[in-house]
């Protein structure tokens, strides 16, 4: 019974999609891309929810980015250059052949094991470079965790933390070299990889480095909204206040919210 509502629902929301396809003037005029930077603020929606842990709103924006799927599947199939059911099988067997120590004989115990084997399947799919699956435009914190992880797959990871660690210090005195000198070129490229030191260790003490920052940002904005909050009861202005007084209105919030 549970199979059936499953298999009605999707087919009645593949059907409303067809059909705005054809009537709605503003679904029929999308295509693959105007749809693209829609889809990717519905993805960081989505991400809003998860980080809110809002499972009500999960359930909205994840409704979102299927019908974001459905109509490029739609406008695929207009094409003709696959269809919805092309894009099902596809995932299917993609994930069959790659888990072969659930759907084949392969012995894989721990999470690093899986990993591995996925990649070095994913080569013999005609992968020519491990790194090639990291999508280009994957934001920049993110994409050093993912170059990070997919190396370590092949055995080009340092041996413990302690070692990330002095690789950090190594850097962050290049950096300061850099700054010394002036040269801006110099000195973003320190930084650049300043930060992919971080991102290292980050991974290395089993933290999201990415998730890490979205939490200290949402921190800041609090704190920064509650000073304004208490200057406005003063009846002032962040920006007619001093340095001074403005730090001691964020001690004032550090201390509330501790």
């Amino acid at each position: 019974m549970k199979e059936e509502a499953l298999s009605k629902s999707f087919l009645h929301l593949v059907e409303i999609m067809q059909t705005l396809r054809q009537q709605c003037p503003w679904d029929k005029k999308q295509t693959i891309q105007s749809l693209r930077s829609l889809s990717i603020e519905e993805l960081y929606e989505l991400v809003d929810t998860i980080d809110q842990n809002d499972w009500q709103g999960m359930k909205e924006e994840l409704g979102d980015v299927l019908l974001h799927l459905l109509f490029y599947s739609v406008i695929g199939e207009e094409q003709q250059q696959f269809t919805l059911v092309d894009v099902m099988q596809t995932l299917a067997e993609k994930l069959i052949v790659r888990h072969p120590h659930i759907y084949g004989n392969v012995v894989a115990e721990d999470e690093e094991t899986v990993k591995r084997n996925w990649e070095a399947i994913k080569m013999k799919e005609g992968k020519k470079s491990l790194l090639q699956g990291v999508p280009k435009s994957l934001p920049a914190v993110v994409k050093a965790l993912r170059i990070q992880e997919k190396a370590k797959q092949v055995g080009f990871e340092w041996e413990n933390k302690e070692q990330v660690w002095q690789k950090v210090e190594e850097e962050t005195q290049e950096l300061l070299q850099a700054v010394e000198s002036g040269h801006k070129a110099a000195m973003e490229e320190e930084l650049g990889d300043v930060l992919f030191s971080y991102i290292n260790y980050a991974r290395f003490i089993g933290v999201d480095p990415e998730t890490a920052l979205a939490r200290t940002n949402q921190k800041f904005i609090n704190r920064f909204n509650a000073m304004e909050v208490l200057a406005a009861d003063q009846e002032q202005q962040l920006a007619n206040l001093t340095l001074q007084e403005m730090d001691e209105l964020w001690n004032r919030v550090k201390k509330m919210r501790e």
